[in-house]
């Protein structure tokens, strides 16, 4: 199940408190910038820094060429 538009919106790494990028494909919200990524179950995300896996360096590149990634925060006006 797909995250809502505005809980997107909302959600921000624990850490570092950037946007992440949401995978639906991969059920996944990851940092670039810190090269982790956090577990969406159902459609609830797992957004505890314990919780965080470190990506392979094929996710890395996979994640960053998927062009259904979905950014969150709000957008920039």
């Amino acid at each position: 199940m797909a995250l809502d538009s505005f809980l997107l919106e909302l959600l921000e790494d624990p850490v570092d408190h950037g946007p992440l990028l949401y995978l639906e494909s991969a059920s996944v919200l990851y940092n670039p910038r810190r090269g982790v990524a956090y577990e969406v179950r159902g459609s609830i995300p797992v957004l505890l820094p314990n919780e965080a896996r470190a990506v392979t360096d094929e996710e890395r590149d996979q994640y960053g060429a998927d062009p259904a990634a979905r950014s969150t925060g709000r957008p920039s006006s």
